[in-house]
């Protein structure tokens, strides 16, 4: 009876999250049993110009009591690479490697003049905790968490939005990045891609970003996404 009750409340939360396989989910539930699937928007990468390659970072968390467990991406073109952000730890496993959240990293390395996008995907499954590190000795350290990465995502509208995001008062910020997604059932093309754009500066302890939105946007619903890095103030 208890394992019914918890299915009926997976079911329920897949429904109003809107992420049922059945609504556009990928392959990032493949292997679970209880799996809630949350998918992102197309998220714009930046194209591939010359011998460097800029990275587009997206962040997706899932629902509260729940840990990623499985990920997968649509792209719209081949040529783009995506990975995650995982933390070190053994065994290799949810709640050790992943977290609430996760961290996706996109390039590109095809053609300069196309628009490339990614939509990220991540499957939810209950928490069940995972083991804590040890050092090994006095003059060494295993891998910990030495930032904390505070995300905001803001709907784009025509004309401009500024959004900003800030450590506490008690970090200080180490670095930054931005990301325009749209929410579409479709890549979007090179024109709507064109049709946001942004400027980020650091403030002292806050990034901020003047977002701008062109009228053709019209009822494309646009997204941007601020990262701040922080570190603890020492």
């Amino acid at each position: 009876m208890r394992l019914r009750r918890f299915a009926a409340s997976a079911a329920v939360l897949v429904a109003a999250l809107g992420t049922a396989s059945s609504v556009g989910a990928a392959n990032e539930c493949e292997g679970l049993m209880v799996c809630v699937s949350v998918p992102g928007q197309w998220v714009v990468v930046p194209a591939a110009g010359g011998s460097t390659r800029a990275a587009a970072e997206w962040q997706l968390t899932c629902p509260r009591g729940h840990v990623v467990g499985g990920l997968d991406a649509r792209l719209s073109e081949r040529a783009i690479d995506v990975s995650f952000q995982g933390l070190l730890g053994s065994p290799v496993t949810p709640g050790v490697t992943t977290a609430r959240s996760v961290l996706f990293t996109a390039t590109h390395a095809g053609a300069a003049r196309r628009a490339p996008t990614f939509k990220p995907f991540i499957g939810c499954i209950p928490a069940a905790g995972g083991g804590g590190r040890v050092p090994t000795s006095v003059s060494a350290f295993p891998p910990g968490k030495p930032t904390t990465r505070r995300v905001k995502t803001v709907r784009v509208r025509p004309g401009t939005t500024t959004v900003t995001q800030a450590c506490t008062a008690r970090e200080r910020l180490v670095g930054a990045s931005h990301a325009f997604a749209f929410a579409t059932r479709t890549p979007p093309n090179a024109s709507v891609v064109a049709s946001v754009s942004g400027t980020r500066a650091v403030r002292g302890n806050r990034v901020v970003l003047q977002a701008r939105g062109d009228a053709e946007l019209g009822g494309i619903r646009a997204f941007v996404q601020v990262h701040a890095i922080c570190a603890v103030a020492r």
